[in-house]
């Protein structure tokens, strides 16, 4: 199982980015180094992550019914003598490591699952029909777990304390909102959170500052014409031909009126019209999303959008009406913060991979708003993209992932304590 290199709590001497480093193998995710005197605590740990995360793939709980995870992750937490932050959630839960006293640096992972029927085969698979971790957020909960772990062992010689934070309802992006409400945030210097890649191998870390994943916004467009028989549409105003004109103009907006090279995307992803055959209809609805890294490029879109689906509309002699639901701002990596995961990663001798983004959205975004923040890809080396319904990873990753969390949030506690004496 995969070994880590010596950790903050054991040097003083800063590591440089850069530096000479064991990488992991891609194949085994393990570091090339290894070797069989490796102390063998963080082997049964790793087994013990790796348990807990297939235990929360069988037993997926959809957005805001995550009460047997919040129950089982709570019973993990007390058996590792780790205190429970009651902030009065319904699911989902705060925990706590450290004094109490000094800065606070915030650890997220998500937990909720997809609605989506799997098909891995695994001896693992979801036992619940039409549910499914389709996203990865066993995954993040079990990392989440180890590093809970690690930094316990450690918990006298931390410089402040660390807040770990099971977040509900990511896929509805209302989770991290009802965190923020809470007062999770109070105190906290800075979030850090991580998410799976499949497209990255094990033993592999995106690290990237600035805009990592996307704005989303969802849009429900409705189109109002005049009903009709169909053998005499003359005779009204055809809702579909115009809904069919307003989502080819809409695929104009990128490229001609937003810049390629601004990373946007417009997806029209539902069509609904009319109920029979012989009757064209007097409505038409269509559903998708808007994607973004910048918020003035989401604003010129949402724009331009409803000019287009107006003018369209009314070149028919229709009408159109657009109602946008509101989804996450973009990812933006805190600069500080990313420095320091990449000075961690090198330090265990984890690749680092720069430039890393996805169109992706994540509420992760929602902390970072508050305070400043950091997003790590960690690669799992699967084949299948998130939410798909045969989305596998490789548990070799867990052992990599925790450490890096626990290793980094020591980092930034002494960012943090640095920054105020700095100030002070």
């Amino acid at each position: 199982m995969t070994r880590v290199r010596e950790s903050l709590f054991n040097r003083t001497d800063p590591l440089r980015i850069g530096e000479a480093k064991p990488a992991y193998s891609p194949d085994a995710g393990l570091p090339a180094s290894a070797d069989s005197t490796a102390e063998p605590s963080i082997i049964c740990e790793s087994e013990e992550w790796i348990a807990i995360r297939r235990h929360l793939h069988r037993y997926p709980e959809l957005s805001g019914e995550e009460y047997e995870t919040t129950a089982y992750l709570r019973e993990r937490l007390e058996n590792l003598g780790i205190r429970i932050v009651d902030y009065g959630l319904e699911t989902g839960l705060v925990a706590e490591i450290g004094s109490g006293e000094g800065p606070i640096a915030a650890l997220r992972a998500d937990i909720d699952a997809l609605p989506i029927e799997e098909e891995t085969g695994l001896e693992y698979a979801s036992t619940r029909p039409g549910r499914m971790h389709a996203c990865g957020h066993d995954f993040h909960a079990a990392v989440l777990i180890g590093a809970a772990q690690l930094l316990k062992r450690r918990e006298a010689e931390l410089p402040g304390t660390v807040r770990l934070l099971f977040q509900p309802a990511e896929e509805r992006a209302k989770g991290a909102r009802q965190l923020i409400q809470a007062g999770v945030l109070q105190g906290v210097g800075a979030v850090i959170g991580q998410h799976n890649k499949p497209d990255l191998p094990v033993g592999t870390i995106g690290i990237t500052a600035g805009p990592i994943m996307a704005a989303s916004d969802g849009f429900t467009v409705t189109v109002r014409g005049t009903a009709s028989h169909a053998a005499v549409p003359e005779a009204g105003i055809d809702p579909i031909v115009t809904a069919a004109h307003i989502v080819t103009a809409l695929q104009t907006i990128i490229g001609r009126s937003i810049s390629a090279q601004e990373r946007a995307v417009v997806s029209v992803t539902q069509v609904h019209a009319g109920n029979t055959w012989n009757v064209i209809p007097d409505t038409a609805v269509l559903q998708g999303t808007i994607r973004s890294f910048d918020e003035s490029v989401h604003s010129r879109i949402k724009k331009r959008f409803a000019e287009i689906a107006g003018g369209v509309a009314s070149a028919f002699g229709a009408e159109a009406s657009v109602r946008w639901s509101g989804g996450p701002p973009p990812v933006v990596n805190d600069a500080a913060l990313t420095a320091l995961a990449g000075i961690c990663a090198h330090g265990l001798g984890l690749r680092v991979a720069e430039g890393i983004t996805s169109p992706a959205s994540e509420d992760f975004s929602f902390y970072q708003q508050k305070v400043p923040g950091v997003f790590l890809f960690v690669g799992t080396s699967g084949d299948r993209e998130w939410h798909h319904p045969a989305f596998e990873l490789n548990d070799a990753a867990l052992p990599g992932a925790a450490s890096l969390l626990a290793e980094l949030a020591v980092r930034t506690l002494l960012h943090l304590s640095e920054t105020v004496e700095k100030e002070d």
